[in-house]
């Protein structure tokens, strides 16, 4: 049959193209697919090489799942209405469909009458009314006549479902897809549906025999964002790399046949004035039509920004914005054909799109394009001046802009551009590059100089002080900013919560390394407080506040108010998690404080888990803080000493002491040098000697409580009773003393009187001593106490009063088991389904069991943990390792 004109058919318009030998199965793809066509309308709509025709083609493959298989048609842009009629007829022809002679041909390319497409649909009606009619029309885009859309409309409506397409396309159809939404009458399959997952991406790579680890697919499917003819080619290319691993790592779009195909299939395919736009506004990451206007010097921009988003023209509206962001890929071939066809002018677009971003208000988008368009006093002058250089060190964009400044100049004119230098070079912990950029700073910077510049210069101050362990210069530089703070606007200084906060969570964790835990709390408290401003888009108040509710939990700690150091160290955990901080923003003092308190708690396996993990954490994140790093040892020290060797304990401390493989520091505060000395005497008595426990202690005199107790309990071990009850009876009042102190000394008060024949006192002292320990659960002192106190703690009756802690006192030669009672497997599954976030209805479900059950379980499991709250119940049954 020829079509009108009298040219031939193209036999190839017919069938669908061959199915890939390297083909992804996507099943539920091709589920919906058959789904779809139990409708009248089934549109696959996604951009070039996004894998529209070969599901489709695959679905066909395999008969479609429908009465009869579907009648394939491809469909050309520049085919005429009656062209296309033509072909539709022969293809229902060549598919078997029998149609009533009366329906007739187009006789003429221009179109068809209306009675043609009456008699079409009537005959559809007719022949499809027991097996509908599936016609695929592949390729079927806006650039159709709509002559063309309204007369297909027309046809499907009235075919009484004798006739179901299947629409693939570029772009939305001129079909009136309201109505169908609206009837429910279509089926959608877009390109968030089409995008290749990471299990797509695996088995792509496994068909061409690439054995690719799983964070390398991940790489790849986040460069390629799933499309999927971007993941194939990459496979291709990777088959003939030497290194396929490391193709993923260093490939660039620009220089694969990726370019080839983008710049053919979707640049080449727009008009001069579209190509312009596309080259231009490539070099910003989104693109508001104001800021595409400023780039090309048109007014068009909107009209043509939605035409290429509604076109899958690799470019895409933002969250139902003004704003449009294209491919990354699309994006990176576009820059270098940019480069290539206008040599200098992408440094100019990097300008006047700076500047466009910084008036309105865009700050730290302006300032990565000032630094693209190396204009070094512009962008250093906008962070400088809006108080914004905290965000070199926090928030979401803080690596974006640190990786803007790495080619800043060292000798950039003008203080601004030197104090980004030093803020630069402090974010990665380049301390001689801070101090040498730092002067340059300085020499520009005077009295006359601006509040803003002088500001930052203290708060690089208070950063370098924290980095250095100079708690002098901390303190100096926390109040010179406090200072300039006052004499800045205030909106301006609101604005800005991350600068207060992160000079504050400085200030508090030099104080907690010099041992000023007061002091160290006080300001940690304030950095908390500070980030609880309205929160920020940029996340600028995530990393301060971790960092804060980790110090704080640590100062808390060493204090021994141990419930409130596991809250604040959980928070900080939680404020991590949830904030998406990557490893090498963490620091490890939130499992680290934990670790402590199951120490403490004589929850050893619990102590173990958490040191593990603040270990793990501390490799891939920031040099620990010196408090930090000695807890961390002095933790490591008590396990092992609980564990009986005495020798793994020295061998940990030896580590962190000046010199030691672990010490990345200068020497230790008089604090840190206690509490290792401390630590160190309680391993030579584990291992029965002493004599060298005395020695360390006397070696570095302390006034701290924690030192004369361990002096008095070494004495008495030496069998000096005397001695020891001097050195006990000049410890402070109870109220300066930490709680694990304060217990420590009851027991060791009750083990001098037993001596001494007072059997009262000792009786008295030691159920003193239990009900100090009740509240924070306190045991490792009584571990740690000796036989005589584990004897004699069997002879304490005195009832106590219930406390929200455990609900009876330390008992037995390694303390109580860490619950009440244990719990029975069917709770410890109950638990475990709790720590899933399941409600009670659904644990029920999950379980078998009725809701009324799972209440009582979890009621049992409360008063086993004695805890009230479900919440509170998992993160004690994580603690003990229970689940």
């Amino acid at each position: 049959m020829a079509r009108p004109q009298c040219d031939p058919m193209l036999t190839a318009r017919f069938t669908a193209p061959a199915v890939p030998k390297t083909l992804v199965h996507r099943p539920e793809l091709l589920r919906r697919l058959t789904a779809g066509v139990q409708g009248p309308l089934t549109l696959i709509n996604g951009p070039a090489g996004s894998g529209k025709t070969v599901l489709t083609a695959h679905w066909a493959a395999a008969g479609g799942r429908a009465p009869r298989p579907p009648v394939w048609l491809t469909v050309e842009p520049d085919d005429a209405p009656g062209v296309f009629w033509a072909y539709v007829l022969e293809a229902l022809h060549r598919g078997g469909v029998e149609l009533p002679a009366a329906v007739g041909r187009p006789t003429r390319a221009e179109g068809v009458t209306q009675s043609f497409l009456v008699r079409l649909a009537a005959g559809l009606a007719e022949s499809g009314s027991a097996r509908p009619v599936v016609l695929v029309l592949d390729q079927f885009d806006t650039a159709q006549p709509p002559a063309m859309t309204e007369g297909l409309d027309f046809v499907l409506r009235h075919a009484a479902g004798g006739l179901r397409i299947v629409l693939t396309s570029r772009t939305d159809s001129l079909l009136p897809l309201h109505r169908y939404r609206a009837a429910g009458e279509i089926a959608e399959i877009r390109h968030a549906d089409l995008r290749f997952t990471h299990a797509d991406a695996e088995a792509l790579l496994a068909e061409h025999r690439l054995d690719i680890s799983p964070a390398g697919i991940r790489l790849l499917v986040h460069r390629t964002e799933g499309w999927a003819a971007g993941v194939r080619l990459c496979a291709l290319a990777m088959q003939r790399s030497p290194d396929p691993e490391a193709f993923v790592r260093q490939f660039a779009a620009d220089r694969t046949t990726i370019a080839d195909y983008l710049l053919k299939e979707v640049l080449d395919a727009q008009p001069p004035a579209t190509q312009d736009l596309l080259l231009r506004v490539s070099v910003t990451d989104r693109v508001h039509p104001d800021l595409a206007d400023a780039l090309t010097g048109r007014d068009d921009a909107a009209r043509t920004l939605a035409g290429l988003a509604r076109d899958n023209a690799f470019l895409e509206q933002v969250d139902a914005s003004a704003w449009y962001r294209l491919h990354p890929l699309f994006a990176e071939v576009l820059r270098a054909h940019l480069r290539q066809r206008h040599p200098g002018l992408e440094q100019q677009l990097h300008g006047r799109a700076a500047r466009w971003l910084a008036g309105t208000g865009r700050l730290d988008e302006a300032v990565v394009q000032a630094a693209a368009a190396g204009d070094w006093p512009f962008a250093a002058g906008r962070l400088v001046d809006a108080l914004a250089i905290g965000r070199l060190f926090t928030g979401l964009g803080a690596e974006q802009l640190n990786r803007a400044f790495a080619p800043l100049p060292a000798d950039a004119p003008g203080a601004a551009p030197a104090l980004v230098g030093a803020a630069a070079r402090l974010a990665v912990q380049d301390l001689p590059g801070y101090e040498e950029a730092v002067r340059r700073a300085d020499s520009h910077l005077g009295p006359g100089s601006g509040a803003a510049a002088r500001l930052s210069r203290a708060f690089l101050g208070v950063l370098a002080g924290r980095a250095t362990g100079d708690p002098a210069a901390t303190e100096r530089a926390a109040a010179d900013a406090e200072r300039l703070l006052g004499e800045l606007p205030a909106p301006l200084v609101a604005a800005h919560p991350e600068l207060r906060a992160l000079l504050l969570a400085a200030l508090g964790a030099v104080r907690l390394g010099a041992g000023r835990l007061d002091g160290a709390r006080r300001a940690l408290t304030a950095a908390v407080d500070a980030c609880a401003e309205p929160a920020t888009e940029s996340g600028t108040e995530q990393y301060p506040l971790c960092d804060a509710l980790g110090s704080l939990a640590l100062a808390e700690l060493l204090r021994g108010r141990l419930r409130q150091a596991a809250e604040h160290a959980r928070a900080s955990l939680v404020v991590a998690e949830q904030s998406a901080l990557p490893p090498e923003r963490r620091s490890g003092t939130g499992h680290l404080v934990l670790a402590g308190v199951a120490v403490e708690q004589n929850d050893l396996p619990g102590a173990r888990v958490h040191l593990d993990l603040a270990t793990a954490t501390t490799a891939a994140g920031p040099r620990p803080e010196p408090a930090a790093a000695v807890q961390a040892a002095v933790i490591g020290a008590r396990i092992a000493v609980a564990e009986g060797d005495g020798e793994a304990a020295l061998a940990v401390l030896a580590r962190l002491r000046p010199g030691g493989t672990a010490w990345k520091a200068g020497p230790p505060s008089a604090w840190a040098a206690d509490a290792l000395a401390v630590a160190e005497s309680a391993a030579h008595l584990a291992r029965g000697d002493t004599e060298a426990a005395l020695r360390v202690l006397d070696t570095a005199p302390s006034g701290r409580p924690e030192h004369a107790l361990a002096r008095a309990r070494t004495l008495l071990a030496a069998g000096h009773t005397e001695s020891a009850a001097r050195e006990l009876a000049d410890l402070p009042p109870d109220d300066g003393l930490a709680a694990p102190v304060r217990v420590g000394a009851r027991l060791l008060g009750a083990e001098i009187a037993a001596a001494g024949g007072r059997t009262g006192e000792a009786q008295r002292k030691l159920a003193e001593a239990v009900d100090l320990a009740r509240p924070g659960e306190l045991r490792r002192p009584f571990a740690e106490s000796g036989p005589w106190v584990r004897r004699n703690l069997r002879e304490v009756t005195r009832p106590a009063p219930r406390h929200h802690g455990t609900a009876e006192g330390p008992t037995g030669p390694d303390g109580p088991p860490p619950v009440v009672e244990a719990l029975s497997a069917r709770e410890t599954e109950v638990l475990r389904q709790a720590a899933r976030m399941l409600s009670t209805e659904e644990i029920a479900a999950e379980l078998y069991v009725s809701a009324n059950t799972v209440k009582t379980h979890l009621k049992s499991i409360y008063r086993k943990l004695c805890v009230t709250r479900r919440s509170d119940a998992v993160h004690r049954a994580q603690d003990l390792g229970l689940l």
